[in-house]
């Protein structure tokens, strides 16, 4: 049998099931994409595919879904920035601690990516595109009262994760949880 001929078997008989896995994952038109992802991978290896090649084949649309949450995620991180920079303006006070500034938006930032997608869509439309939570709703197709309610708690979830983030200004460190205290004397908190 031809790689041609193989390659075309695997995809008649894989095709609906690997889209219905993508599109489950990332709806159909990401899935789509996805799956056209997969078979140019299976094309590229098929001499290595197994058999049977389903189970393979979800593997590599899972690995694509992924990669491709991950690039999100970076995007999103990269967007986030550029946003707080713009809404906070350029501030070039010789007198600030960069450091400390460069630190606080590092954590910030973090905290912000590790919350679920719902709570930084919302978080974002409120902090950094100062909508209204009337118009926040209205752009989430939600109620005024329910937007209240999960504005609350995606701040509350940001604060937890903020904490954890960033290291207590109130709690003196453990010595063994602080391997060199010394390193930290006399350090801006």
């Amino acid at each position: 049998m031809t790689h041609a001929q193989r390659f075309r078997d695997v995809y008649e008989e894989c095709y609906p099931r690997v889209l219905a896995y993508a599109t489950s994952l990332v709806g159909r038109q990401v899935g789509e994409d996805i799956t056209s992802e997969t078979f140019t991978v299976a094309w590229q290896r098929m001499g290595s595919i197994p058999q049977p090649a389903l189970p393979w084949l979800l593997g590599v649309a899972r690995n694509l879904v992924r990669e491709l949450r991950r690039r999100d995620a970076r995007q999103y991180l990269l967007a986030a920035e550029e946003a707080q920079r713009i809404s906070s303006g350029a501030r070039t006070d010789v007198g600030d601690d960069v450091a400390a500034e460069v630190t606080d938006r590092h954590n910030a930032l973090q905290a912000l990516a590790s919350l679920p997608e719902a709570d930084r869509e919302l978080l974002t439309l409120i902090a950094w595109h100062a909508l209204s939570t009337k118009e926040a709703a209205q752009v989430l197709g939600c109620t005024g009262p329910t937007l209240t309610v999960r504005l609350y708690r995606a701040r509350r979830r940001l604060e937890k994760a903020l904490e954890a983030a960033s290291p207590s200004e109130t709690a003196p460190a453990s010595p063994a949880k602080t391997p060199h205290p010394t390193r930290h004397e006399g350090a801006p908190a």
